[in-house]
């Protein structure tokens, strides 16, 4: 056993003091005293106090009929010093769709509020009273909290027993004598470790630049050492009072890595590493979808979180730090259980690695390697990334698939076409009329049209999925029932939450205008699903392609059900399964929703890639063919815009997987930014998407037309190529090159401003030039 187990064996053991409850009227039976009035943002809502339905006194009731937030919250701020631990806990019942977190408000000096919403834990809706626990320590530049009780969406909430105790301070947990700091360091790098803080700080040895972490949630250091390679670190948590064996690894390069070991309960995220403090004129660098990049000094962005685990939040396991030179990657090599946060340290931007629970305890360990560039920036990381996912299995170029498959080459370059309404086969041969030759027929056709659009070269496509479970009972109720849906898994086949609950997925509207929400079929049961409906229509269905809904976009999700478990990892697996046996076990030109980097290995495109998802129209997902004409000012911003995207995916991946848009945000859907969107499909090497009827057929076809020969030739060229670099060429980022293996550069100028290239041919507003071409 060691000196810092023993520590901790000693600290666990010792009989606690009762502590004061720092919460005035907690347990509601003084009525609301002690609390102020109640809030909503809607102005909606009220608190009460009732009495316990068990008779055992009251209880304070919030009843909230509203969509948004609310809160009720303490009269008076409580004062408390940096290092201080704290303990908050309380019962909560939750009625309805909305859920209630326990929380403080937490205060800088002169009350400015620091976090509204601080150390607190949340629940949902639950057919029983649920226990909720915080502990929190207070940051350097905490000086008062405020207890309160908020919530968001429609709920009756239900609380009693709240209390707010003191539960000892770091100073009191850390080891005492041990040495200011701890370094290793190797021909490129010296990593040192500050005994007080927790943090590392890495100098580049090659030009001396110097990465700081600085803790934002300090450990208490209870061993450290250094050894050849690295340091060997034991930390306790004093949130959770975990023991955390810590392992930095210094590897080949300069890199390193930092390695996370623990045991028992879990029930909250753990942030470890603490983020590494950026400086003015940085940007941080994440792959949410395609790419982005945020300046850590623009005030107008707001903090931000994204998990790793699924399409909607980053869709490769890496996110870094650069000034467009110098950079910083963070290669999560955990990420099933991964996420990053995007807080703010004096005013900028930083990057918070956070480790969420697996299956309610600490789980496998959780590790992260950490690359250092002198040059590259962006472009850097990402080639260094490729590199990686070539060592771990994932890189799969689709010039290896058309091997496999030669139906894939007839992917590469050809517009997705989404039709409601015009037929395949008379559609297509109006398409090829107007010059549109490569295509990939996504609307779900009958067998004799599939024949006809298969002997003219159309790759043919439908929709289907393998999430949603609709309740049979509810059939009655609905204007429609999905053909794809598996509700004959109800209620066995569907997945369970810790609560014991079953998960909501996809909602409809009801003939009485109330929402139905499906259930998520089990990810373990879905491949079998797939094989016996994917069998029998192929027996009369001659389609090539099919693109299964959700399953790259959707997080990888713990299941409780006691005859099909999984843990994220797990959920992963299956998921990945599932899309094998369409492409490998089918055959089929395999395509999937937004997209993940675990399944290159199996498909082939993905719908959804080129959008990205915080910056979609409103409701995209069920209003796809309405046309927005006054384009929403976060996608003119963010989507189309050129100053924050980025073609990560592309640096990585563009040879593997063919990256479309999302069906509620293709090419046509915002008239005035069509154009925008033509330049960023030639720019990245992708092909465009058209969604239409015959009225906007009618209305658009030269413009579809032009569309398709300004990118298609490109996306062609380039399909089977690795994009090499991307480059901003005007400071606004206005107008961007792209360079790929097969020797194609593509200028593009989003500006409205002409551009001189080198050798003085003038770029206009909204042109490209393409040259290399084959």
């Amino acid at each position: 056993m060691t000196v810092a187990t023993l520590i901790l064996a000693a600290l666990l053991a010792a009989p606690a003091p009762a502590a004061e409850n720092l919460i005035v009227g907690g347990d509601f039976e003084q009525a609301a005293s002690g609390w102020s009035r109640f809030w909503s943002r809607s102005g909606e809502g009220r608190a009460t106090i009732e009495p316990a339905a068990d008779g055992s006194g009251s209880v304070l009731a919030v009843k909230h009929p509203g969509a948004e937030d609310w809160s009720f919250q303490q009269t008076s701020p409580i004062e408390v010093k940096p290092g201080e631990i704290y303990e908050l806990s309380g019962r909560l019942r939750v009625e309805g769709a909305g859920t209630a977190t326990l929380c403080v408000i937490l205060y800088g000096e002169e009350k400015k509020v620091l976090r509204w919403t601080f150390g607190g834990d949340t629940t949902g809706t639950a057919d029983r009273w649920q226990h909720v626990r915080s502990r929190f320590l207070i940051p350097p530049e905490g000086a008062a909290i405020l207890p309160r009780l908020i919530g968001h969406g429609p709920a009756t909430v239900r609380a009693d027993d709240l209390v707010l105790s003191r539960a000892g301070s770091l100073d009191d947990l850390r080891a005492k004598g041990l040495p200011p700091s701890i370094e290793a360091k190797n021909d490129r790098l010296e990593v040192t470790f500050d005994t007080q803080t927790a943090a590392l700080a890495v100098v580049d040895r090659r030009d001396a630049a110097r990465w700081s972490q600085r803790a934002s949630e300090a450990m208490a250091v209870l061993a450290a050492e250094s050894h050849p390679g690295g340091l060997r670190i034991e930390l306790l948590d004093p949130r959770s009072m975990r023991n955390l064996a810590v392992e930095v690894e210094l590897l080949d390069g300069a890199e390193f890595a930092v390695e996370i070991k623990g045991e028992g309960a879990m029930d909250s995220a753990l942030a470890y590493p603490p983020p590494f403090e950026t400086a003015p004129g940085q940007f941080l660098i994440l792959p949410v979808n395609e790419g982005i990049s945020y300046p850590v000094d623009d005030p107008s962005l707001p903090e931000m979180s994204y998990y790793l685990y699924g399409g909607h939040g980053l869709c490769m396991g890496w996110y870094g730090v650069t000034d467009t030179r110098r950079a910083l990657l963070s290669i999560v090599e955990t990420p099933d259980d991964a996420a990053v946060r995007l807080p703010r340290l004096e005013g900028r931007l930083v990057l918070s690695p956070e480790w969420q629970p697996q299956k309610g305890g600490f789980g496998p360990p959780r590790r992260i390697r950490y690359s250092l560039f002198d040059s590259g920036g962006y472009v850097a990381m990402c080639k260094r990334y490729r590199a990686y996912a070539a060592e771990i299995g994932l890189l799969k170029t689709l010039a290896q698939k058309r091997q496999e498959n030669p139906e894939v080459d007839k992917l590469v370059g050809a517009v997705n076409i989404w039709a409601f309404g015009p037929r395949g086969p008379r559609m297509c041969e109006e398409l090829r009329a107007a010059g549109i030759e490569r295509i990939l027929w996504s609307s779900r056709s009958t067998p004799e049209e599939i024949d006809r659009m298969n002997a003219m070269g159309v790759l043919t496509s439908r929709y289907d999925i393998y999430q949603d479970c609709m309740n049979p009972a509810n059939f009655d109720k609905l204007r429609g029932v999905h053909a794809d849906w598996t509700s004959e898994a109800w209620p066995g086949g569907v997945m369970i939450d810790a609560r014991g609950d079953w998960i909501r997925g996809w909602q409809v509207k009801g003939k009485d205008d109330q929402w139905y929400p499906c259930a998520v079929l089990c990810d373990r049961l879905a491949p079998d699903y797939a094989r016996r409906r994917i069998a029998e229509e192929l027996k009369t269905h001659a389609y090539r392609c099919r693109f299964i809904d959700t399953t790259t976009a959707s997080p990888w999700r713990e299941c409780y059900h006691k005859d099909h478990p999984l843990t994220r990892s797990e959920s992963k697996h299956w998921k990945m399964e599932l899309l094998r046996v369409v492409s490998r076990e089918f055959g089929l030109v395999t395509g999937s929703e937004t997209g993940h980097e675990a399944s290159v290995p199996y498909v082939h495109y993905f719908e959804g890639m080129l959008s990205l998802g915080p910056y979609r129209v409103p409701d995209s997902g069920r209003n796809m063919l309405q046309p927005w004409d006054e384009p929403p000012e976060r996608v003119a911003r963010f989507q189309t815009g050129p100053k924050y995207r980025l073609p990560l995916w592309e640096l990585v991946y563009h040879d593997c997987v063919v990256a479309q848009w999302y069906w509620g945000d293709y090419n046509n859907k915002l008239p005035t930014l069509w154009g925008r969107r033509d330049l960023i499909n030639a720019l990245y090497g992708t092909p465009p998407m058209f969604l239409f009827d015959a009225k906007i057929w009618e209305k658009n076809r030269e413009r579809f037309a032009q569309s398709y020969r300004n990118i298609a030739p490109v996306a062609r060229a380039t399909g089977y190529s690795e994009m090499l670099s991307h480059e901003w060429l005007t400071a606004d980022h206005a107008v961007q090159q792209t360079r790929f293996a097969n020797g194609v550069t593509v200028t593009v100028n989003f500006g409205d401003a002409p551009f001189t290239l080198p050798g003085g041919t003038l770029l206009g507003p909204l042109e490209q030039q393409v040259a290399g071409l084959p």
